[in-house]
């Protein structure tokens, strides 16, 4: 007769509850900044109450708006593993072509649009082209277009126009149905709430949905994840990299046009640089990964608030405005070191 011995069993005791919802919190990479933007809203709340009426609230969504918008689609490309530091010259190139086309070639407002978009894209798919064919860094590649566009849209206008700005874009055809697409608003109180926030939570809701049901999303993430073994599984690593510097020259146009529409005229200033930096910074306060594969298109508009909060937090509290970048490092700073933890407890939760 034999004897069967049953195997030990040597599984480690499961973890407490507490452990399991803090490991699973922390594999959110949106949560420092959820964190960040109550401790902020709180603190800035009480050193100045009018941040807190409705005229406070509709500067901070104002300036969140425009940031979201930009930070959401450079999210995106992070998540991927890519940069884009043109968006910023797009959004000043764009709008700068629509109203060329409308004050020197007789255009209506609509038609305009409608090529500066294209133009729009066309700069973004050269930036896509160059970064999938060449293997360049896209930071150097968009960094190029970037002052290529600058150059090229300045010295262009400058000798088309001789001044320094495009007026009278309000005169064209069509302008009041472009109004009530780009320049709505509403008055609640002493605040006045503008279009650009709807178009910021439609695009901060269309990309969520992309990123989490469909296909598309896996992609994004399987770029940025492990770039060569998505290749090797047949993931479109190239078809989503066109499409997403696509979508940031995009949201480039859109927040130009939004502008260019608010105030009826563009200048032909010189775009800088942090206005791209901005974005990136954004989509980082916000979650998303420098070194890609993880992310959300929420904790970017999260970072957005956050941004608008600090800003506006330090003007209506009367500190010297200089101080606002200084606080800005400084969550920034928090925002990497807390990535850094997230990065180490994504393995049960990949996503924000």
């Amino acid at each position: 007769m034999t004897s069967t011995r049953l195997p030990t069993s040597t599984a480690s005791p499961a973890p407490s509850t507490g452990r399991r919802l803090l490991g699973r919190a922390l594999a959110r990479p949106s949560l420092p900044a959820l964190v960040a933007l109550l401790v902020v809203s709180v603190v800035f709340g009480l050193q100045a109450p009018a941040l807190l009426t409705t005229g406070g609230l509709a500067g901070v969504l104002d300036t969140a708006a425009l940031l979201g918008i930009g930070g959401v689609a450079v999210g995106l490309l992070l998540i991927a593993g890519q940069f884009d530091l043109s968006v910023g010259v797009v959004a000043v190139a764009s709008p700068l072509l629509t109203a060329l086309l409308v004050q020197h070639a007789g255009w209506d407002i609509w038609p305009a649009l409608l090529v500066s978009l294209a133009a729009a894209l066309a700069v973004g798919l050269v930036n896509a082209f160059l970064v999938v064919n060449t293997g360049l860094p896209s930071f150097l590649v968009t960094l190029a277009t970037f002052l290529v566009l600058q150059g090229v849209s300045q010295a262009g206008a400058l000798a088309v126009t001789g001044s320094g700005r495009v007026a009278g874009v309000d005169e064209a055809p069509g302008w009041e149905s472009a109004v009530a697409v780009f320049g709505s608003t509403l008055q609640v109180g002493d605040g006045r709430f503008r279009v650009s926030l709807l178009w910021w939570l439609g695009v901060t809701l269309v990309a969520t949905w992309a990123l989490w049901r469909t296909r598309f999303g896996n992609a994004v993430f399987a770029s940025g994840g492990a770039r060569t073994a998505a290749r090797q599984l047949g993931v479109p690593v190239q078809r989503t990299t066109l499409v997403l510097f696509g979508l940031t020259a995009s949201a480039g146009w859109l927040i130009g046009t939004l502008g260019l529409v608010r105030f009826g005229s563009v200048g032909i200033g010189s775009p800088v640089l942090t206005t791209a930096i901005d974005f990136i910074v954004v989509a980082v306060l916000g979650g998303c990964l420098l070194t890609g594969g993880y992310g959300s298109a929420i904790g970017a508009s999260v970072g957005a608030l956050l941004y608008a909060v600090s800003r506006e937090g330090i003007v209506l509290s009367g500190w010297d405005p200089l101080w606002f970048r200084a606080l800005l490092g400084v969550l920034l700073l928090v925002a990497l070191l807390a990535t850094g933890v997230v990065r180490r407890r994504l393995k049960a939760v990949p996503r924000s």
